[in-house]
């Protein structure tokens, strides 16, 4: 398996290949790999002859220094983990933040129409544009004909969807359904840093989705809102940060329903100092 660590690395690997017509996905993560990875690189390899894998936890979407740096990086461990699925059709880019950034080690500004000031963005200081940022040049450097992403990161995969139309970036963004545990926790990076007593308790997350989706064909968004609010509240061990109903395609509140729009329901939640997110489609 190739490893490159410089852009100029695999520029050059990504020219000879271009030269041959060879079709390339992109799978960019923040390394801690997991199964939810592995099918977006599957799903990429049946779409495309090559797919890069970039490892690289990105310093600018972090507004926590402490959540930064105690992210887990297995780069070795991720590399095997890689040689299961293809040996010979996978592409590694593990950059430096030297690499990616030089000496200034800063997110550009973005405008993604308002995308950017729902959910996250009311609680994570500068983290879509340091997405952006870093998903952008990602796009400059590997030149993808499609990149692969997670709907675990609704909103980000929205914002990454504006971010290709607003500067005609020329390539496919693709969504891929939320790889799942068998009780229902999605699948995250972050998971391994549970401990038991939290792990066992995570799914009620998304048995609370599961729930919420169900009195949303009922009731209004604001009373689904209220009552996953007191479930949350008897809860003692997981603190909600938010839930939102909102409009699939602008991020928007839900106010009043149409059955012309699609709607999903949004969550963050903090078990103990690890923060989950999740996403259920609700129509």
């Amino acid at each position: 398996m190739k490893v490159f660590k410089t852009k100029t690395e695999i520029d050059y690997a990504i020219k000879l290949l271009k030269s041959d017509n060879i079709t390339i996905g992109l799978v960019p993560t923040m390394g801690a790999l997991h199964v939810g990875h592995l099918s977006l690189i599957k799903r990429g390899l049946k779409e495309n002859d090559i797919v890069v894998v970039s490892i690289f936890v990105n310093p600018t979407q972090f507004d926590n220094t402490d959540d930064l740096a105690k992210y887990p990086r297995t780069i070795a461990r991720d590399i095997e983990l890689l040689k299961i699925v293809s040996t010979d059709k996978i592409l590694v880019y593990t950059p430096s933040v030297e690499d990616i950034y030089g000496n200034d080690v800063l997110a550009s500004k973005f405008d993604f129409d308002g995308l950017e000031f729902e959910m996250e963005g009311r609680f994570r200081n500068g983290h879509f544009d340091g997405v952006g940022t870093i998903v952008k040049r990602f796009f400059e450097i590997v030149k993808p004909n499609k990149a692969y992403f997670g709907e675990k990161d609704f909103q980000q995969l929205q914002i990454i969807k504006k971010l290709v139309v607003k500067h005609q970036l020329p390539v496919i963004v693709v969504g891929c359904e939320i790889y799942r545990d068998s009780n229902g926790l999605a699948m995250s990076s972050r998971n391994e840093r549970l401990s038991l007593q939290y792990r066992q308790e995570a799914p009620f997350i998304y048995k609370t989705l599961q729930t919420a989706k169900s009195k949303f064909g009922t009731k209004s968004a604001n009373k689904v809102s209220e009552w996953v609010t007191r479930e949350f509240a008897k809860n003692k061990i997981l603190n909600l940060e938010y839930f939102s109903i909102a409009e699939t395609e602008t991020l928007k509140p839900a106010g009043r329903k149409s059955n012309k729009k699609k709607y999903r329901a949004f969550i963050a939640v903090y078990a103990g100092e690890i923060r989950l997110i999740d996403n259920l489609a609700l129509n």
